[in-house]
């Protein structure tokens, strides 16, 4: 664009506004819009993990115990996402959740229930939550396929004492695992039935309904996914940097991890470092990605230890309270921006861990350097999160909790905030409850298209671009009063009603 003549300053460079002392949150700070010449919809959001991990999109699942197991991490595969297991869980536990998340093809997680053709189902509750049982030679999953007892036909039985074989339906119907769920509509749709197994290598993988094949056709289309060179989803597990880890590395990778995150609330640590050492001496087709930290010196440090990636952010999640007790941390904002500056000299990826609450946060961690962003409670109420729902004052909620509260603590993960030999142990996280938000398969694509509008507001066509921008001092940034921040809010209504979409 051309002016006749220089334009009047607005707002700071990113460079001034950052080196004034202060440390500064994503509501702190805004952009001052910027030209556009580009429709939304040309704006490209696929961006890098790590140095070796590309992405679709710019959303990582945290490893949290009440956010990423194996259902979110299909899920956001299949949207072009990845999750992070957690490791508050035994190492077999954690490489059985890869293994399950890497075997599926379609975003659905059902956990099939098995019996043998001498079992007896006894009662309702044998179902669980399936509509079937699934009746294999040795009544475990990795057993040929016979048949099955559907709930409703269990239920007409007038004798429910009688062995399974009186009364199964014997079928070895199946399609395979990597059928797409096109394919597995078709199916169902051509067979008139209301479920199908789906198998691999003899073994059944899970079961799909029609039900589950209906909701997931109406919401936005899914892209190809983040697909790895095994041609199965990309998953990514955490660790942490204790001896005993390095057992449970090798656990992971015979798993198929595509990419381990140390998991630490302070990651500037020799600890660390040896740690980073030993994964890519032991393991360099592995990308280890090194955190927390939140300042140019410790990223220096994890950088010429030779992570392929960083993650950035103390005391900024939503459930932590690091910098309340322990009086250390830093505005995410800050954080994201100084990491960034130093990381990208290098070609290391920045993830922006924590104080996601909307997508402008998203829109404001992108733009200020980071490759993606990294959420627990933005997904926490989400039908793939873990745990089950429950009800509060009428709201339907999920657990929430920090991995530094009490309650986490006592499943292991102590390990990422205490020394070997700490006896006492101080919280640095809580425990809450988010609001149902439905399926990330719906609200993620949203979320998406919303910072897309960011990025045309503010003339960027994609995160390089942004980052160019910002480098180049032409876009600019002023500091909210919170003044400006109430008027950038909903304000002055006596009652309202929020969608996002």
């Amino acid at each position: 664009m051309n002016f006749t003549q220089p334009p009047s300053e607005d707002g700071f460079a990113a460079e001034k506004l950052f080196n004034q002392g202060y440390s500064y949150t994503y509501d702190d700070v805004i952009f001052l819009p910027h030209y556009i010449d580009f429709p939304t919809d040309a704006v490209q959001l696929d961006t890098r993990l790590s140095r070796n991990i590309p992405l679709s999109i710019p959303c990582v699942a945290s490893p949290m115990d009440t956010v990423s197991e194996s259902h979110m991490a299909v899920a956001m595969a299949a949207l072009g996402g990845i999750a992070i297991i957690h490791s508050n869980t035994t190492p077999s536990g954690q490489a059985a959740m890869i293994r399950s998340a890497k075997s599926r093809r379609v975003p659905i997680h059902s956990n099939p229930i098995f019996s043998s053709p001498s079992g007896r189902i006894v009662s309702i509750d044998d179902f669980g939550d399936s509509q079937c049982i699934l009746v294999t030679e040795s009544g475990s999953v990795k057993s040929k396929l016979l048949g099955y007892v559907s709930k409703s036909d269990w239920m007409k039985l007038s004798d429910k004492e009688v062995k399974i074989y009186d009364y199964m339906v014997n079928s070895s119907v199946s399609v395979p695992w990597s059928s797409n769920l096109s394919e597995i509509d078709a199916f169902l749709e051509g067979k008139s039935r209301d479920f199908v197994p789906l198998v691999r290598d003899d073994e059944v993988v899970d079961v799909v309904t029609k039900e589950e094949v209906e909701r997931i056709k109406g919401y936005p289309k899914l892209v190809a996914g983040s697909i790895g060179a095994d041609g199965e989803w990309l998953v990514g597990a955490a660790i942490g940097t204790r001896e005993q880890d390095r057992e449970r590395l090798e656990h992971l990778v015979k798993a198929g991890a595509n990419v381990v995150v140390l998991d630490s609330s302070q990651g500037n640590s020799i600890y660390q470092i040896e740690m980073i050492k030993y994964v890519k001496k032991m393991y360099p087709e592995l990308d280890v990605i090194g955190g927390n930290v939140v300042t140019v010196n410790q990223a220096a440090n994890l950088i010429q230890a030779g992570v392929d990636g960083l993650r950035v952010g103390m005391g900024s999640g939503s459930i932590c309270t690091t910098q309340e007790v322990c009086a250390v941390g830093r505005g995410q904002a800050t954080a994201v921006y100084k990491v960034s500056s130093i990381a990208s000299k290098s070609g290391v990826p920045v993830i922006a861990d924590g104080g996601i609450s909307y997508s402008g946060h998203i829109v404001k961690a992108l733009v200020l350097g980071a490759s993606t962003v990294m959420m627990g409670s933005f997904l926490a109420g989400s039908t793939e999160a873990p745990g089950a729902y429950s009800y509060l004052n009428g709201q339907r909620i999920k657990k929430y909790r920090g991995m530094g509260s009490l309650e986490a603590m006592t499943k292991g993960s102590d390990a990422r905030y205490l020394g070997d030999t700490a006896k006492l142990k101080i919280a640095q996280g809580v425990v809450g409850a988010v609001a149902d938000k439905g399926s990330v398969l719906k609200f993620i694509p949203y979320t998406m298209q919303a910072v897309k509008q960011g990025f045309q507001d503010l003339g960027a066509s994609s995160l390089l671009s942004a980052h160019d921008l910002l480098r180049s001092r032409e876009l600019r940034l002023e500091v909210r009063t919170g003044a400006a921040q109430v008027e950038g809010a909903v304000h002055g209504l006596v009652s309202y009603e929020k969608k996002s979409f």
